[in-house]
């Protein structure tokens, strides 16, 4: 059975849960002093309760035993020089940091994954302009070649199968594990597949590595909220665009109705009996 005590470790920046169970892991910042085997994330222990009670092993409900944490999530993120300007791809440290990547993904985010394996999530997020449709050979393969990499049993295989989707087609509902993940549209996911390992390309990308922590919940809230004011600046300029275009169309029209007035008309009907005028004073 687990027991849960808690910690704010002053070496660790982040709160700690101590898990009492073969299954737990060490810090992976490895920066908590106190011993013992931590997770930095008390949703861990959440997720672990719930993992085994799916699996009929009861469990326990440690709602109340762990204290709230913010969506903080260990990522590792590549630099991909194969296009210009460079661009990112991520992956989470494992299946429970994947969870708010799934979570907090971006519209413009592509999903990789080896096909029927067990493999890291990874992402590549696209420059303005690009589509999945688009991704340039150079740069879908540095994906696959990091997917299959980071993937136990694929890792060591030749003809790896690699599926791959925009983020917002992933699918993912209360009764999954883990880390685990479905599709709205099973139209709408890619197949390719990566012959073998190329040791130039992971050792590219390697030297790019960065590790560290990220609140993807308050990049997301900050992404959208760019969006939004971009998106409230296109709307002003077409409207102010309409309003320029429908004033000058009322000038257009107000100076050919001045234009078909026959002003000569009614002098040369005044000027044919110009003694009309003086009958009235007789």
């Amino acid at each position: 059975m687990m027991t849960i005590t808690r910690s704010n470790s002053r070496l660790c920046q982040l709160p700690c849960v101590y898990l009492n169970s073969p299954s737990s892991r060490r810090c992976p910042r490895d920066r908590c002093g106190e011993g013992g085997v931590v997770w930095h994330s008390a949703r861990r222990a959440l997720e672990e309760a719930a993992e085994a009670k799916r699996e009929g092993g009861g469990g326990q409900d440690y709602g109340k035993e762990v204290f709230n944490h913010n969506e903080i999530t260990m990522v590792i993120k590549f630099t991909s020089n194969s296009v210009s300007p460079p661009v990112m791809i991520y992956m989470g440290v494992d299946k429970v940091e994947n969870e708010d990547l799934i979570k907090y993904g971006w519209p413009e985010d592509v999903w990789f994954h080896v096909d029927k394996l067990s493999s890291a999530h990874v992402y590549l997020r696209l420059t303005p302009g690009m589509t999945i449709d688009s991704i340039p050979e150079a740069l879908l393969e540095d994906c696959c070649q990091l997917v299959k990499q980071n993937s136990i049993e694929g890792c060591k295989l030749n003809n790896v199968a690699i599926v791959y989707t925009m983020w917002s087609n992933l699918k993912k509902t209360g009764d999954m594990a883990v880390g685990q993940v479905g599709f709205h549209s099973h139209k709408q996911v890619k197949h390719t597949v990566v012959e073998k390992k190329c040791n130039e390309i992971v050792n590219r990308l390697e030297k790019t590595r960065w590790k560290g922590d990220i609140d993807y919940k308050q990049e997301r809230d900050a992404r959208d909220a760019k969006e939004r004011q971009k998106l409230k600046k296109l709307e002003q300029e077409r409207k102010d665009r309409e309003k320029k275009e429908m004033l000058a169309k009322n000038e257009q029209k107000r100076i050919q109705n001045y234009e078909d007035v026959d002003w000569d008309a009614g002098a040369s009907r005044n000027d044919e009996d110009p003694g009309n005028l003086s009958d009235d004073f007789m």
